[in-house]
């Protein structure tokens, strides 16, 4: 993929650890190739980020893989975006020390995830743990990135990139392009099947919770039919009912009906009816995508050219960034 001048760049980026979630397929996966026509894209896989938590080498490179197949197998083309894998072009972790010498201390202690991760993991709260968010920034400033794809959960990391690009470019001048938020209107966040006020997550220990994007047919209609709703038996999308709302979102983006439509559609239907609708609908949505992904997951000559052609076109830019940077706060450029 050659960048063009007139069209703005999205970087996103999905670690390659724990089991993927419809609510990770339907509010980012199943957007981002849908963007590749109108930006030129840029997606990663975040390996370097996920090892900031203790990772069974071989599971890591198996999920990488994994990761890879899939966002193949949801439309991600090779010809028409970047993808490849982050510890490939090494200019992610080069860039990342110097915007660690421009990043304030309070300004990282501050990050919610890094406190959240503190507690979870207390036995390693690790250096790279705390600098996590300003490797992502790294991430998305060495590629001129003007737009990232993300939920409202992660607003304060993109918003540390902001600061860091507009802090070095008053410093030394003008480098980075402040990048800016892309959240989808409609499945920036879909929520757990069992407990509707908190986003649907992979590292749930509740298995319920969510529907994977590995669950069969069987597991995601049991999954669907446990989902907590409320004793209202009315399918309307509303703040007050958040579990069929959540249910009536995933439906919604399932099918391609508008919710208005979905509304429409199962008014006077019981919720047995209505989750039975939404587990075909999301069975239908997965099943496909699950077939490729086995398939390319059995061409690993593929996969591997996939990524050396993605690390190639990643470099190239990256490259281009970090020797202006370099140059800027004075480092002599390489002669070799």
């Amino acid at each position: 993929m050659e960048t063009t001048e007139n069209r703005q760049t999205i970087f996103s980026g999905i670690q390659p650890t724990g089991n993927l979630t419809l609510g990770n397929y339907l509010g980012a996966l199943k957007n981002m190739s849908s963007l590749q026509s109108a930006y030129d894209c840029i997606y990663c896989v975040v390996d370097m980020h996920s090892i900031t938590v203790t990772q069974e080498p071989s599971t890591l490179r198996k999920k990488t893989y994994d990761l890879l197949a899939l966002y193949l197998a949801t439309g991600l083309d090779p010809t028409r975006s970047i993808i490849f894998v982050q510890s490939h072009v090494s200019a992610h972790a080069e860039l990342t020390w110097v915007l660690n010498c421009l990043t304030y201390m309070g300004e990282a202690s501050r990050m919610t995830q890094y406190k959240e991760k503190s507690k979870q993991h207390a036995d390693n709260i690790n250096v790279g743990l705390f600098d996590y968010p300003v490797l992502m920034a790294s991430d998305i400033l060495l590629y001129n990135t003007a737009l990232v794809p993300i939920g409202q959960d992660q607003k304060q990391h993109l918003e540390l990139a902001r600061t860091l690009a507009q802090r070095f470019n008053a410093k030394y001048s003008p480098t980075f392009i402040v990048p800016e938020p892309y959240i989808a209107k409609v499945g920036g966040k879909i929520m757990s099947l069992a407990n509707p006020t908190k986003k649907m997550s992979k590292s749930d220990v509740n298995e319920n919770a969510s529907i994977y994007l590995t669950d069969d047919a069987d597991i995601i209609v049991r999954k669907v039919k446990r989902a907590v709703t409320d004793s209202d038996s009315t399918i309307r999308h509303s703040a007050s009912k958040a579990g069929i709302s959540n249910l009536i979102v995933i439906y919604s983006l399932s099918s391609g009906k508008s919710i208005k439509e979905v509304e429409k559609q199962f008014e006077g239907s019981n919720y047995g009816i209505f989750k039975q609708a939404v587990a075909d609908s999301v069975i239908a949505k997965l099943s496909p995508i699950q077939q490729e992904q086995k398939r390319l997951l059995q061409d690993k000559t593929y996969l591997d050219s996939v990524l050396k052609e993605g690390a190639i076109k990643a470099e190239t830019l990256a490259r281009r960034t970090l020797a202006k940077v370099y140059r800027k706060v004075g480092l002599i450029p390489r002669q070799f």
